[in-house]
């Protein structure tokens, strides 16, 4: 499975969910998608997936997730980077390229209103989830390749800094800031 069949596969879950911006149940609908797949499709798509969270981790999506979220240890932005790309591939791209840009999403806005995070920990496992219930084991042994980039050291400041947060990502402060 390639990162465009893995992205029809977000799609068609998120089609056939009846929330589809809740990541949980967009997880739920990619897992039991994927248990149709042959076993080798499921292996590749953990690939797939981890590949995602490689070209989203950046400080700016941290800095976007410790604002939306109230702060964001490396977990917690495991799980907000699995929320986004539960959201698709269009709002994925946009987010990557202009984590601010999340403050327009009415998903994000009615999110900063209700004081709900955005994180998405079960689309991590779809892939692992998706191979237990198709072949009753486990993934096999070998993990997906992750090769974290190094941070922007631009953006390496406390990221309780209300100021410099306003200054760098003012639509997500504006939300959840003020």
């Amino acid at each position: 499975m390639d990162r465009q069949q893995f992205w029809q596969l977000i799609e068609a879950a998120r089609d056939q969910a009846s929330h589809p911006d809740d990541a949980a149940a967009v997880a739920r609908g990619a897992t039991l998608l994927l248990t149709s797949r042959p076993v080798e499709e499921i292996v590749a798509a953990d690939q797939a997936l981890w590949d995602l969270m490689v070209d989203s981790y950046t400080n700016p999506l941290w800095a976007a997730a410790y604002i939306a979220n109230g702060g964001c240890s490396d977990d917690g932005f495991d799980y907000s980077r699995g929320w986004l790309i539960a959201q698709g591939r269009d709002v994925f791209e946009h987010a990557v390229a202009d984590p601010d840009a999340l403050a327009a999403l009415p998903v994000v806005q009615a999110s900063a209103a209700e004081g709900v995070d955005l994180e998405g920990e079960d689309m991590l496992g779809i892939a692992w989830d998706a191979h237990i219930l198709a072949t009753g084991d486990q993934l096999p042994a070998s993990p997906p390749t992750i090769r974290y980039p190094e941070l922007d050291p631009t953006w390496n400041f406390s990221f309780d800094d209300d100021e410099e947060m306003t200054r760098r990502l003012p639509r997500l402060a504006a939300l959840y800031l003020e």
